[in-house]
């Protein structure tokens, strides 16, 4: 039995409350265990320079976490001048993530921005943020959708993440923090409905690991991810029936 009392192959308890504020135009709380995540997607009606003329859509993303999501307080990046490197890598993950299941050119010359707030860490802060991110899309796709509707649905898959590991020698599915920071192979990985990856995220922390540890970890990713996207379909209910249907809206 691990520290809170789970199976190695189980997924930490999942919470999701959808429209958490009132302002954005799709808004969650999501919570895995102890970590707490507030996401919102908002939208702007312009796309960055780059894409200006060709008809295409973007989403980007910020990542924080308050200053006392964690044991010891963090300073704010506004006041230490300057986004920490962990903070980058993990809103380009989640964007990266996000566009990959988007049809740019169906959702049009448009930015939804998804703002992922940490309240709470402990561990799975990232794939937590991604599982709750794509929810708040959803609801602000859906929001455009009811003043004009589109003429292809943009949203084409499903998307979740889960963290994975090894830790005291064991395969562990979703680790929380004191797992996570004892674990001598870490691994985060993203992935559709349709057992299509988009990212793979593989540490040794202390030793090399073997192809057939490597296996066995995505191995029990995708069972997890599988059960965390049928969390989310189930939070979304009739609200996400045209995901996936690249069929005209009527």
């Amino acid at each position: 039995m691990r520290i809170d009392g789970r199976k190695n192959e189980q997924i930490r308890q999942v919470n999701i409350i959808r429209n958490y504020n009132k302002y954005a135009e799709g808004s969650v709380l999501i919570e895995s265990g102890n970590t707490r995540v507030i996401c919102t997607a908002s939208i702007e009606d312009k796309v960055p320079i780059f894409l200006k003329g060709k008809g295409e859509g973007w989403i980007t993303c910020e990542y924080s976490m308050i200053p006392r999501a964690t044991q010891i307080r963090k300073i704010r990046d506004a006041v230490r001048g300057k986004i920490d490197g962990r903070t980058m890598e993990i809103q380009r993950l989640i964007g990266r993530s996000l566009r990959s299941v988007v049809d740019m050119k169906a959702l049009g010359e448009k930015t939804i921005w998804i703002d992922c707030d940490v309240i709470q860490a402990d561990g799975g802060t990232r794939t937590t943020s991604i599982t709750g991110a794509f929810i708040a899309l959803v609801d602000a796709v859906n929001s455009l959708h009811k003043k004009k509707s589109f003429k292809v649905y943009p949203i084409r898959n499903f998307v979740s993440a889960i963290s994975v590991g090894i830790v005291n020698g064991d395969k562990m599915l979703d680790l929380c923090y004191q797992e996570d920071s004892n674990a001598s192979v870490d691994m985060n990985i993203v992935m559709t409905d349709e057992e299509e990856y988009i990212e793979i995220q593989g540490t040794g922390e202390k030793n090399p690991f073997s192809k057939k540890d490597f296996n066995e970890l995505l191995e029990l990713a995708e069972k997890g991810i599988k059960n965390v996207i049928s969390i989310q379909k189930g939070v979304l209910k009739n609200d996400c029936l045209w995901i996936g249907t690249g069929e005209e809206i009527g």
